[in-house]
């Protein structure tokens, strides 16, 4: 398990895949590739998962076909696990999680994202797909707010923990699910309690967490949190359809006061070099937004983020088209990953025009 451990780190790979009847799998930049060697018995997974993963652990998985926790490599990295039953056999997928905490320009998120660290209270939340970097951009935010802010204690609820955060100007509490709380919204309710600051959620998943985390950041707290969802307008209408119908209009106003901001985004692979480059559409609540958000007119959202660029908004297809611009993400990503391909394709037949002319 070492050897296979030590291979991740040196490939800058993502994920390690161990499954029975194949080689191990490691992903680096998105593509998987195959280790070189026979393939995996029932024993062998058995004997590499076992030596991860603690008695409590495996218990977990032969009650509930599945456990997940976060472990150490020595100083090299950590790692979050999953381990699981599959046709009666143990798989595990291990996802490296890198233990050097990148900038915001590193990121290559826009600066108007950077102004919400110090607001004194409100909602922000981080969205896009499984993978798409949302755990790294929250743990570069906290990190921000932990170097620059001295009247911060901050408090983050994961499963599992990821990143480990030292107290730097700002006191910072991190509490794990199921070793530490027994869910988000519980969390949540607790923190309440522990004077906090700032508070990161690490995923709005229900009725309950989502309800916790509106009455923090009502009640005069900075709150961050993620949602499987992309784009802004399908955020909002995500959070708000978790509630019954008779709650819905309560919880839109409520939305419309404490929403500071969704950041969604996507790692797309690069067509330069090796690697991937996110892509982030910034929404920030206006007066205007918040009446479409009151009103249930969240599909007008996306026209608002088109125009609000003097208040630090990026739109998707924008931030998109700019990085396609720079050479840096190919033509077919571009028309993939965009919100309206149609119009995509324009501004491209647009552009090549455009250079065809200069050209001449």
């Amino acid at each position: 398990m070492s050897d296979l451990l030590q291979l991740v780190v040196s490939e800058n790979s993502s994920d390690l895949h161990l499954r029975v009847g194949t080689a191990p799998v490691i992903r680096v930049h998105g593509v998987l590739h195959r280790v070189e060697g026979p393939p995996l018995t029932a024993e062998d997974t058995e004997e590499l998962m076992r030596s991860i993963t603690s008695e409590e652990h495996i218990q977990e998985v032969r009650e509930n076909g599945g456990a997940d926790f976060g472990f150490a490599f020595g100083e090299l990295a950590r790692f979050r696990v999953s381990v699981f039953k599959e046709k009666g056999q143990f798989g595990l997928v291990l996802r490296q999680i890198p233990n050097k905490l990148l900038t915001m320009e590193q990121i290559g998120i826009p600066p108007s994202a950077r102004e919400l660290l110090y607001k004194p209270r409100g909602l922000v939340l981080v969205t896009g797909p499984t993978g798409s970097g949302k755990t790294t951009t929250l743990a570069s935010m906290i990190n921000i707010i932990n170097e620059d802010r001295d009247d911060a204690h901050i408090i983050t609820i994961e499963d599992p923990i990821e990143y480990y955060h030292k107290h730097k100007k700002a006191i910072v509490t991190q509490r794990e699910l199921n070793v530490d709380v027994p869910n988000f919204a519980e969390g949540l309710r607790r923190a309440l309690r522990q004077d906090p600051d700032v508070m990161m959620v690490g995923e709005m998943r229900d009725l309950e967490t989502i309800e916790a985390a509106v009455t923090a950041a009502e009640t005069g707290h900075l709150v961050f949190g993620t949602l499987h969802t992309t784009g802004a307008a399908k955020t909002i209408d995500r959070l708000t359809n978790a509630f019954p119908i008779n709650q819905q209009e309560q919880i839109r106003i409520q939305l419309s006061t404490v929403l500071l901001s969704v950041i969604s985004q996507l790692l797309i692979p690069r067509c330069d070099k090796p690697g991937r480059v996110a892509i982030f559409e910034i929404m920030i609540n206006t007066p205007s937004i918040a009446a479409l958000i009151r009103d249930n007119k969240t599909f007008r959202i996306g026209s608002d983020i088109q125009t609000g660029a003097k208040y630090g908004m990026v739109t998707l297809d924008g931030f998109l088209l700019e990085k396609y611009e720079q050479g840096l993400i190919s033509q077919e990503e571009v028309i993939t990953k965009s919100q309206d391909p149609s119009s995509m394709i324009q501004k491209l037949q647009d552009l090549e025009a455009a250079k065809v002319e200069s050209a001449a």
